[in-house]
């Protein structure tokens, strides 16, 4: 049975180490089983970033009444008008 690696401990964690190993196999020195196991490692910590940036925008949907607006001037800004 293969041992599954650690979860990330946060998503710029995972962001620095999937980027690593993206630049690892762009070099194409990598051998064909090291590759595959680096191509599946990956797709984890994708996976992992995906999750992480869905999560912080449906917080950020919550927090802004379920409505994103496009980020404007700061005169844009509600508050500033009053």
């Amino acid at each position: 049975m293969a041992v599954r690696p650690p979860s990330p401990p946060s998503f710029e964690a995972a962001l620095t180490e999937l980027e690593s190993i993206v630049q690892s196999m762009e070099t194409g020195e990598m051998p064909l089983e090291t590759a595959l196991s680096s191509y599946q490692r990956g797709t984890v910590l994708l996976k992992y970033c995906q999750e992480q940036l869905s999560s912080a925008e449906q917080k950020i949907r919550v927090l802004e009444g379920n409505t994103l607006r496009p980020l404007g001037n700061a005169s844009d800004n509600p508050a500033d008008q009053e």
